[in-house]
């Protein structure tokens, strides 16, 4: 962790960009906002006065504030223009997802970058989540042997996709995609006011692809829109299958050196759930190992917040050491494989492939 204080800009001033205003007010001895760039002079002032934050106007006047790196936390559609930009101005970036939003985009993107030899990483925060981080650690620890397939029912696009090439390590494969989405009607049990109770009915999708990749592993996705990530009544779900063992959803199974099954579950350690006044993230336990522990000690975030924030310090890390954690050509990827799969699910009886792209041509 960086004893230094991480200062950086940011652009935009919508639901996700709160997420790292938020952050730099609740670890103000880790992280400094140097200003928010709004374009608009009127939306800025009235941002500036309810956040207490500094608002600046200009591209210029954001540079200026010599932050280390800009967040970009725009609406998807300008993302992509926006970042060749910051390429050509050389401002390094973490710009939230998906960096572009068609393959045209993709492959533009991924051309300016090398032109302008822009410095970028992209804000995909979910495996940095404690339950997807402790997951990860089931795996790459060796506990379940060589893993070989996924049930992920939890992310939707390309976040659900992104997990699907971490967990099962098949890098830039190309693969076979085919499924179906379907309808299902669900009661609403959560709104943006909090718990909803007046039982509204809604119509929700379910998608379920089954990706076939070149070395045989495969990944089934389920995800229900938009029920799965704001509901008492829809849940995540996930399971890994390997050689020797499985993830399934909270509980491990794995066979010790001697082939003796185990099963033990994941338990979480929040602070402050009974009767002290703390309250925070500590840690995801499997028996007597940590798993998992935050590196905001004492801080007051949900697990999302903790997630961004790693990616703020990582950033750093990135700027200062050029050490990638999740870079362009896995965000494009990762996006590239997110349209196929839609384009399987609007051709429900036929298999869609995927071929070898511009970013993924070098990658072993």
């Amino acid at each position: 962790m960086s004893k230094e204080k991480i200062r950086f800009g940011l652009i935009g001033s919508g639901w996700r960009a709160e997420f790292y205003i938020r952050i730099a007010k609740a670890l103000p001895e880790l992280f400094q906002l140097s200003a928010v760039l709004i374009r608009d002079r009127e939306k800025g002032c009235i941002f500036a006065e309810k956040f207490q934050v500094r608002v600046v106007n200009s591209l210029e006047e954001l540079n200026a504030t010599q932050p280390e790196f800009v967040v970009l936390a725009i609406k998807r559609g300008m993302v992509s223009d926006y970042l060749i930009t910051l390429f050509k101005k050389g401002i390094p970036v973490l710009s939230e997802t998906p960096p572009a939003e068609d393959e045209e985009s993709l492959r533009n993107l991924w051309k300016a970058w090398g032109l302008y030899q822009g410095k970028i990483q992209v804000a995909e925060q979910y495996f940095l989540q404690p339950l997807y981080a402790s997951w990860y650690k089931t795996i790459t620890d060796g506990r379940l042997g060589e893993v070989e397939n996924i049930n992920i029912s939890s992310l939707h696009g390309y976040h659900g996709v992104g997990m699907i090439r971490k967990f099962l390590d098949t890098g830039f494969e190309n693969c076979k995609i085919y499924g179906k989405r379907y309808w299902f009607n669900v009661t609403e049990t959560y709104g943006r006011e909090g718990m909803a109770f007046d039982g509204e009915v809604v119509r929700c999708s379910r998608d379920r692809v089954t990706m076939e990749f070149d070395s045989g592993k495969v990944a089934f996705f389920d995800f229900s829109d938009p029920a799965q990530y704001h509901s008492f009544i829809r849940t995540r779900q996930l399971s890994v299958q390997g050689t020797r063992g499985e993830i399934d959803d909270l509980t491990i199974r794995y066979l010790t050196e001697e082939n003796i099954p185990v099963t033990q579950e994941l338990r979480r350690i929040d602070l402050g759930v009974y009767s002290n006044q703390e309250w925070s993230h500590y840690a995801i336990m499997l028996g007597e190992e940590f798993l998992y522990r935050t590196p905001f000690i004492n801080a007051r975030f949900n697990d999302d917040e903790i997630a961004v924030a790693s990616c703020l310090v990582k950033m750093h890390e990135y700027v200062a050491e050029g050490k990638e954690f999740y870079g362009l050509a896995d965000a494009l990827q990762d996006m590239y494989l997110c349209l196929k799969m839609e384009e399987a699910l609007n051709r429900p009886v036929s298999v869609v492939e995927t071929v070898t792209q511009p970013w993924a041509e070098n990658m072993e």
